[in-house]
């Protein structure tokens, strides 16, 4: 008589797809640094974007599969802080800053600013679908940094007045830019999805695959450029198109007050005692809190 063979637990492995991706992003931003260090700086470009693909790819595994999880989300956020922030910086220093002898701490405040916001986004947006992001997302950042290499190696580049620009000065001014727009309050929309339902929709849809299908073909002349002109957009948008009025009006690198947490819906990523915790601080405080879901997506910075 044959033994009984187990039958494999797909809904486990469904479960693991989307942090499978996650770590596939965690992969690619250690082997970045590496690559940094090597000088290889177009790999080391090659390997952040890389990254980028996997970040985008996890939070929408997790929410078509509704497989997203608390530990899915700062996962998420751990490897992120990595991928696009330490990897990022590393390349900017072997590449450019390393001439100076405190360089490396425009490296310090780039990675600093990328792990504040991406603590923020847990607090406000994480495991949430999302059409605009509260500060530059620190993959945008990220990859605009580890795309300066490949600009600078084209003719478009060298057949330019920008190649005589003194970039070892002018690069650790874009970083503190970049810096201070992932913690502030511009705000920046999210990739579009494809949607053929409106004339909106279709525009949007044809720009956005004009772009994909121009960075697919010649990556090194125009992925910088794309990212960069997206940095310059939400700026734009904010001050010049009249959304200032819009902006939030909290301190980014403060939690709210007690009341304004009372107040409002809260979702279950922003607390980690889940359910029973706020049925607990709805009893002390005489208020109910509205139900929140059971699973949470990570977060798609």
């Amino acid at each position: 008589m044959s033994p009984n063979l187990t039958r494999p637990d797909m809904r486990r492995a469904v479960v693991l797809l989307p942090n499978g991706f996650t770590l596939g992003n965690l992969f690619f931003g250690v082997f970045a640094i590496v690559s940094a260090t090597r000088g290889d700086f177009l790999w080391a470009g090659w390997c952040v974007v890389f990254g980028g693909v996997m970040d985008a790819l996890d939070g929408r595994v997790a929410r078509m599969t509704r497989t997203g999880s608390r530990f899915g989300v700062e996962l998420d956020s751990l490897v992120d802080a990595v991928s696009f922030g330490v990897a990022p910086a590393f390349i900017m220093y072997f590449a450019v800053l390393n001439r100076d002898g405190w360089a490396w701490l425009f490296c310090f405040i780039f990675i600093a600013c990328a792990v504040m916001r991406l603590a923020r986004f847990n607090i406000e947006q994480g495991g949430r679908a999302k059409t605009q992001f509260h500060g530059l997302p620190s993959p945008a950042a990220g990859m605009t940094l580890a795309t300066y290499y490949w600009f600078s190696q084209t003719d478009l580049y060298t057949q330019t007045m920008v190649s005589g620009w003194p970039w070892h000065t002018v690069l650790p001014g874009v970083m503190l830019v970049l810096s201070l727009l992932m913690i502030s309050h511009v705000l920046y929309p999210a990739p579009p999805t494809i949607s053929l339902r409106s004339p909106k929709g279709i525009a949007g849809s044809i720009a956005f695959l004009a772009i994909v299908v121009g960075v697919l073909i010649h990556p090194l002349r125009f992925a910088f450029p794309v990212l960069v002109a997206y940095v310059a957009y939400g700026l734009l948008k904010t001050f010049l198109f009249g959304l200032v009025d819009r902006l939030p009006t909290t301190d980014p690198l403060s939690d709210e007050d007690e009341e304004t947490l009372l107040e409002r819906p809260i979702e279950m990523a922003e607390r980690p005692g889940g359910d029973s915790h706020r049925r607990r601080r709805g009893r002390r405080r005489g208020s109910s809190f509205p139900s929140a879901g059971r699973h949470s997506a990570p977060s798609d910075e």
